[in-house]
This record gives structure tokens, C-alpha cells and sequence, in this order.
């Protein structure tokens, strides 16, 4: 297969990726190719950016998820028809799991993709030393997949000079800079950047800024390397379950949850399920004749009020969980179903009730990072569903976390019980991604399917 590509990646968090890869996406669209995105590693609001306000398709690949072949499969998927993807790497580009190990990094998503990569280089306060900092990136590992370089906050008077220095020294391309733009930056809270409809003016910015890159940048250059990458073996991903008839699925869906592995819909809807939107915040009931429902992250902490003022819906998702609708819930949808929440502003709100006890704020991140899950006992009606790949990243904590499952943080002894599991109830902080354990998704399906026989048969 064919597919253009490139990915951006950083020496450090903090050195622009985001930004300039949403320009450059702006920019390519602007020129009217068909473009696909991709963020490395478990990130939902980066992939919202580019799809929503750019309006490219955009999905995550992660290596500590999915094996090799996958990743590559599910990129296929995502990539096929376009006339060029982007990927955008993860903290710096060879850190990876465990803080210790290059897994999971920029770095291995680019030999695993064999794709063609593009450093960028923040570079204020440097000169000549940019030449020892790219040279550092291009020989700590000999496949690096680094073709060219990008600099960020560089002046146009000093671009042409360490333009011609690089190259001359390293042999390696420079497709141009950027320089400081101020009113085009990207603000960010405690999960991360904020969402893109709280940016006021967003689309406007990024369209400043991709008019900026046109000038400061070689998009043709940038261009020309992606189409400079190798054919890739074709790779067949398709669930081996489907069930026997359709169910409806209720996802809760609005400025509360919001945090959604676009792939984990793709899955879900390959193995006949019918995925119904429905906002806890916004509408009175569930939609009609669900046989489940998804509870995904976000930000119930900065919806509380208007969470805790739906009464009708939260009397509605107690009682029937109760009754045995089979639902799963992530971190703030697990958030959600407690009695109480603490929000942002520190008052106390009453949530849906299903599960005992109170979520509270604490002042740092808790249980961050990559896990691996192992269940404790029966859950959704199977006794072994194998290793489960997740991860943490939330600010909040509960009283009553769960122990159904352990949780193994990886390259480490660290670890933890989480989740609270019965027969049709999966809720906890970590997040899954469902190509990483199918079988996931797969028991949570039968269970609706369960769920509808039954409500036919009253």
C-alpha cells in the first residue's frame, strides 16, 4: 500500500508540537489534499483539534495497546483515501513506557510505521548548539527515521544562517521555522488543552497560523517526504464476533463526556452494535430501547451543577442499572455514577447513585500513566478476559475505587485494585481501548444482547 506520511515529533513536551501540527493540517487542507491525523499515545483532546476544528480525520496509535501488526492495520484503516497523514508524537520522541524504555514512544510508532519524521526543535537560547542537539536525536538510536527538522521560535533573521549550518554538518533537511506567534496559542487546564469549543476565535487562529506556515515553512518539501515513504504491507483488521442481531447502545455524549477512542466506536459498530448519543447534562431520559450504555470520560468536575440539576436522567441510569442494563464507565463517566462529587469549586454535588461513596479532588495527578489489568473474579459473564492494556489520568480519586480487578503499572512493582465488576456493570478510572482486548467490548455486547431478549420476553 501507498500511503503518505510523516510524523512530528519533539525532543520534550512543551516545544509545539500541537500547535504546529494543527497548522500544518490547516495548511495541507487549505491546499485541498484529502488529510488524515493521528496522536501518538492515549490522548483525546489533541485528536478532537484536529478533527472537529480542522475537519481531517484523526485517531490514535499506541504501541503499549495494540502489537505491531495492529497498529499498522488500524493506521490503514484510518489512512486509506487520503493523499497524506500526520502524526503527531508524544512528549519527547524516545520517551516512552515506564519512563525507562523507548515502547510506546514517538520514537517506536515510527519504526513500527515506518514513517519518515520531522523533529521539532524549540530554539530559543540556541544557535550553533542546534547542530549537537539534532546530531544527539539522529545517532542515539540508527534507525531513527529522522529526515528532517523543523525550528520553533526562530527568527527570520537567524533561520537562513542554522538553515545552511544543519544541513552542512548533518545532511539532514530543514523544512523551516516558526516564528513566535503569540496570538495563536493554544491554552491548556488540569487534563490537558482546553476543548476546542472554549477557544474563542479558534478556527480563525489556526487559519492565521496556517498562513503563517505557509511562509515560514517548505510545505512542499514537508510534502515530498511523505510521499518519500516506504509501501507498506496491507494488514485485515476485522473483529472475529458479531452478533447474531443488532442492539442499541446509549453513549453519553456532551461538554461533560467527551474523551472517545473514535476506533473504539469503529469496533463497536463492527460487531453490530447501534451507537445512540444521549447527553446527562441536556436530555430528560435515555434515548428509547437501549440495551446498554457507555459512560466515557471527560469533565463532569467542571459540570456539576447542571449534572446534579438533571434529576430525571439520573434517576433513570440508577434504575435501570439496577435492573440489569448493562453499562460500562471510564473515569468521569465512573465519576458520574457515584453518589456524590466533589466539583471544581469545591462543592459537594449529588450524582447518579449507583455507585457508594464520594469523589473528591486531590492536588496532583493520581495513579498516571499506562496499566495493565487482571480481573479478580467474573465480570460481564466471563471468568478469564485475558490481560487488559489501559491507563490513568485523572485529578480526582473516590472513596470506593473498586477492587475487582488489579492493576499493574508496567517496567515497575507499583500497583492497585481498581474497578467495580458484576454481571453487567464495568466501571472504574482507567480508560480502555478496545483493540487492545476485544474481548472486552465482546462480553459487554453479549450482556445487551442478553439485556434485549430479556425486555422482549416481559
Amino acid at each position: 500500500m501507498k500511503i503518505p506520511r510523516i510524523l512530528l515529533a519533539a525532543g520534550a513536551s512543551g516545544s509545539g508540537k500541537t500547535l504546529i501540527t494543527c497548522g500544518l493540517l490547516q495548511a495541507l487542507v487549505g491546499r485541498g489534499l484529502k488529510t488524515a491525523s493521528f496522536k501518538c499515545g492515549p490522548d483525546y483532546i489533541d485528536p478532537m483539534f484536529h478533527s472537529r476544528v480542522i475537519g481531517t480525520r484523526s485517531g490514535n496509535l499506541d504501541t503499549f495497546f495494540t502489537s505491531e501488526n495492529i497498529t499498522r492495520g488500524i493506521f490503514q484503516k484510518n489512512a486509506v483515501g487520503c493523499d497524506i497523514s500526520v502524526m503527531e508524537g508524544v512528549m519527547g520522541f524516545y520517551d516512552g513506557v515506564g519512563g525507562t524504555t523507548t515502547r510506546a514512544s514517538a520514537y517506536d510508532l515510527a519504526r513500527v510505521t515506518d514513517t519518515p519524521v520531522i523533529l521539532i526543535v524549540n530554539s530559543k537560547g540556541m544557535s550553533v548548539s542546534l547542530s549537537a542537539y539534532i546530531k544527539g536525536f539522529l545517532e542515539y538510536k540508527k534507525d531513527s527515521h529522522i529526515k528532517g527538522v523543523i525550528f520553533n521560535q526562530m527568527s527570520p533573521m537567524l533561520y537562513p544562517r542554522m538553515k545552511e549550518l544543519v544541513e552542512r554538518e548533518l545532511g539532514i533537511a530543514v523544512l523551516g521555522y516558526v516564528p513566535r506567534v503569540e496570538d495563536c496559542v493554544i491554552e491548556s487546564r488540569h487534563l490537558g488543552l482546553v476543548l476546542p469549543h472554549e477557544i474563542p476565535e479558534l478556527k480563525n487562529r489556526l487559519q492565521k497560523l496556517a498562513e503563517i506556515l505557509e511562509k515560514t515553512l517548505d510545505i512542499d518539501g514537508i510534502q515530498m517526504l511523505a510521499d518519500s515513504a516506504p509501501d507498506m504491507d496491507e494488514v485485515s483488521i476485522k473483529p472475529e464476533f458479531t452478533l447474531e442481531e443488532p442492539v442499541r447502545i446509549g453513549v453519553a455524549e456532551d461538554e461533560a463526556f467527551c474523551f472517545f477512542y473514535e476506533d473504539n466506536f469503529r469496533i463497536l459498530r463492527e460487531m453490530g452494535a447501534e451507537l445512540v448519543p444521549f447527553s446527562p447534562i441536556h436530555d430528560r431520559h435515555l434515548p428509547e430501547e437501549v440495551d446498554g450504555i457507555l459512560l466515557y470520560g471527560g469533565y463532569p468536575e467542571l459540570n456539576g451543577p447542571e449534572l446534579e440539576k438533571n434529576s430525571s436522567v439520573k434517576e433513570e441510569i440508577r434504575q435501570r442499572i439496577r435492573s440489569g442494563l448493562p453499562c460500562m464507565a471510564e473515569c468521569g463517566g465512573f465519576m458520574y455514577l457515584h453518589e456524590e462529587m466533589e466539583d471544581m469549586d469545591g462543592k459537594i454535588r449529588h450524582m447518579a447513585g449507583v455507585i457508594p461513596g464520594k469523589v473528591y479532588r486531590t492536588p496532583r495527578l493520581s495513579r498516571f500513566g499506562y496499566i495493565s489489568l487482571q480481573q479478580k473474579k467474573t465480570v460481564l459473564g466471563e471468568k478469564n478476559l485475558g490481560e487488559i492494556p489501559a491507563h490513568e489520568f485523572h485529578y480526582f480519586d473516590s472513596e470506593n475505587c473498586g477492587g475487582d480487578f488489579y492493576a499493574q503499572k508496567p517496567e515497575s512493582t507499583r500497583g492497585w485494585e481498581c474497578i467495580h465488576g458484576t454481571d453487567t456493570l464495568f466501571a472504574g478510572f482507567p480508560h480502555l481501548y478496545y483493540y487492545g482486548n476485544p474481548r472486552i467490548p465482546e462480553a459487554f455486547l453479549k450482556k445487551c444482547l442478553e439485556y434485549k431478549k430479556q425486555r422482549h420476553r416481559i
